[in-house]
């Protein structure tokens, strides 16, 4: 009996264009053995996750999740609490696709990423937990993730507070810590933060210089914490992050490895956490990592490569750093925009 494989995709992303794809991504499915049918999300509340749920039960070899990250990551929720999981392939189609550009697979033609099943190259990845939810690339929380929720929607990212540096950083002025209680592998932090990051791989927000030493696999998170809500200190931690992944020995940040997370805030007020760029609930929240809980499809060839196009987003992150901080961020003697 030939094994089975099951496409979900969402109609609306990549500009509506992904229906005109979905005999072609078909036709590599069964070129790659598979017994090959279609599912097209609708607009109902997880749908993706629920057909991904059903298919996993159903006894399906493969899943192929076609969309942007909030598909993506439904289909993750559908997929990891069974014992028996399927493959997952991945074919991006939205407009930051973070785990994609980790695991170089291909974020513009969607009949190309699909043909890495032909290539046949897996990875047994993590998959985070958080309290009932999962997640496949970062989690999130305090008042600076928080601004991410107002930014608009072709801006967002899993590192979204990029996206106001871009924009002017008009809201960042605003951002503050908060009294935050971090359990994590090597200890506990009590005081003031103005954000946690935890990351799977490398690709957050685009930039692989934020997690610098990220394995893939390896059971482990990146930890992030940023202690300071000051925005002129805030400003110094990116420049750093833009010059080499500097921040990571930066006094106000913690940066460590951890299966594990406790996070929640110390004065009675909620926290809104993100899992993958969406909204995931509120803290108290405990996160662990599932060591390669999911076997998925990557262009296993290409990953030791620098991120696609790094050097062209960090110019214009750093002209845009250096023109609302007035500092010369990358060295070469002069400031943007002729400040």
């Amino acid at each position: 009996m030939r094994p089975r494989a099951r496409l979900i995709y969402n109609p609306t992303s990549g500009n509506e264009g992904m229906r005109r794809y979905v005999a072609d991504i078909l036709d590599v499915m069964e070129q790659a053995g598979y017994e090959a049918s279609a599912f097209q999300t609708t607009p109902k509340p997880f749908s993706a996750k629920k057909e991904a749920s059903r298919a996993t039960k159903d006894g399906f070899d493969l899943i192929v999740g076609a969309g942007g990250d909030g598909t993506i990551n439904e289909v993750v929720n559908g997929i990891a609490p069974h014992r028996h999981r399927p493959k997952l392939a991945i074919i991006p189609a939205g407009t930051t696709n973070d785990y994609a550009r980790a695991l170089r697979i291909p974020r513009e033609d969607p009949v190309a990423a699909a043909k890495l099943i032909l290539k046949g190259q897996t990875l047994r990845m993590d998959i985070g937990q958080a309290n009932d939810h999962y997640f496949m690339n970062i989690a999130a929380g305090g008042l600076l993730t928080e601004l991410t929720y107002q930014v608009p929607s072709e801006f967002k990212s899993i590192f979204g507070y990029f996206a106001y540096v871009v924009k002017g950083a008009e809201m960042l002025p605003a951002v503050q810590s908060v009294p935050m209680h971090l359990e994590f592998d090597d200890g506990v932090y009590d005081g003031p933060a103005s954000m946690f990051l935890l990351a799977m791989t490398n690709s957050v927000g685009g930039f692989e210089q934020i997690v610098p030493d990220s394995s893939m696999g390896d059971g482990k998170f990146s930890l992030i914490v940023v202690k300071t809500g000051n925005f002129a200190d805030f400003l110094v931690l990116i420049g750093k992050v833009l010059n080499g992944g500097r921040h990571t020995d930066d006094s106000n940040v913690i940066y460590t490895k951890t299966s594990k997370l406790v996070a929640k805030r110390t004065d009675g007020q909620e926290m809104k956490i993100n899992l993958d760029g969406e909204f995931g609930g509120n803290a108290p929240m405990t996160f662990k990592n599932l060591k390669q809980h999911m076997e998925i499809f990557a262009n296993v060839d290409e990953i030791p490569k620098k991120n696609l196009d790094p050097d062209v987003v960090t110019e214009d992150y750093v002209e845009e750093v250096e023109h609302i901080s007035h500092q010369d961020i990358n060295g070469d003697g002069k400031i943007a925009k002729g400040e």
